[in-house]
């Protein structure tokens, strides 16, 4: 109904132009010329209210999917640029012209002070509102917290990525509780593992099957508290740079078993929990001397070398254990390296320290 009336009214106002474009005091024999006109201009305004109620629609859209702070951005971007092209036209003498001439360029100045105006404000729209004290408490409002005024009552989020929840162990982690806060799953990292679950390779496949399966434990747990953040940044295309921006705007932590997320999130002042640092940290400290048995599985680089495992998946290299392969075998542990991608053990067969010691001794 609203659609119909509106074309009923640019018709009117098309059918009212023509005529007024046409002139006025007309003698008879120009009534046709003047039906003419009135009746292109109704037809003009018929299509024309088309294109308006299409834009209109697609503005609409647009509103419905934007957020808040989108929405708010635009409009002080809308009413700053309305100012400025105020002024633009009191200032230039080529607007106080009379005629068609000044009123199209005051209408060009408004249209590019307000479209610059309002893209500028879009793009910056983190800035803009922080600067009106909205920005974090309208990001901690999306997700279902209340503003906060002090440290002490601020929820304490932490930002997922999608290598940490294929790992898995993070689900391992929430339910000791030395994980605490509000787990924070970004709609973009949801996408991505879901790209990764429908890949034709059968090795990613599995991963982000099993990624989205660890998703849906943690959610099942009474222990963990997870929130689907269906936030987006379209001017960002990298998901790790989305990351550290969505973290910045929570004051949340990034976990993550990526090293150059990691990285960036460092470059950004963003605090990183890292899965494998923290399984390195809690690593059993070995000292050179010590006594353990372990289970060779196969021969290392080395000519000579069997290599071990411990529970906690520390590589153990034992010289000379290429021979008991299969077998479990007490070794005495000679020195310990620790590197980037974790702890690595040496050892030697316990035997063989003590018949080297015996043989020394006599």
């Amino acid at each position: 109904m609203l659609g119909k009336l509106v074309r009923f009214l640019f018709a009117l106002l098309g059918a009212y132009l023509g005529y007024f474009l046409t002139g006025f005091g007309l003698k008879e024999s120009s009534l046709l010329n003047l039906a003419a006109a009135v009746g292109v201009g109704f037809l003009l305004g018929f299509f024309l209210a088309g294109l308006f109620l299409q834009a209109v629609n697609r503005l609409e859209e647009r509103l419905q999917k934007a957020s808040l702070q989108e929405i708010l951005s635009g409009a002080i971007g809308l009413c700053f640029g309305l100012v400025v092209a105020g002024l633009i036209i009191l200032a230039l003498p080529v607007t106080r012209l009379s005629g068609m001439i000044g009123n199209i360029s005051a209408i060009v100045i408004l249209l590019m002070s307000v479209g610059l105006s309002v893209a500028v404000a879009l793009r910056k729209r983190e800035e803009l509102l922080s600067l009106l004290n909205y920005g974090r408490n309208n990001e901690r409002n999306i997700l279902g917290a209340k503003p906060v005024n002090a440290a002490k009552d601020r929820p304490a989020y932490k930002v997922l990525d999608t290598s940490s929840i294929i790992d898995g162990r993070i689900a391992d982690l929430c339910q000791t509780g030395f994980l605490e806060g509000v787990l924070v799953i970004p709609g973009f990292v949801l996408a991505e593992l879901q790209r990764i679950a429908d890949s034709s390779d059968t090795l990613k496949r599995n991963r982000g099957r099993r990624g989205l399966d660890i998703l849906n434990r943690m959610q099942k747990d009474p222990k963990v508290t997870v929130k689907i953040l269906d936030k987006d940044f379209d001017d960002l295309t990298e998901v790790d740079t989305k990351l550290v921006r969505l973290a910045r705007m929570l004051e949340a932590k990034v976990v993550t078993n990526d090293f150059n997320l990691n990285k960036v999130a460092e470059l950004y002042g963003v605090p990183v929990l890292n899965i494998n640092e923290l399984a390195n940290a809690i690593k059993p400290v070995v000292l050179p001397g010590e006594e353990m048995t372990v289970h060779i599985i196969k021969d290392g680089k080395e000519f000579g070398q069997g290599v071990a495992y411990l529970e906690d998946g520390t590589m153990i290299v034992i010289d000379g254990g290429k021979q008991y392969i299969g077998e479990e075998l007490p070794v005495l542990v000679t020195s310990v390296l620790q590197t980037a991608a974790g702890r690595m053990i040496f050892a030697k067969p316990k035997e063989a320290v003590s018949i080297r010691a015996s043989s020394s001794i006599s």
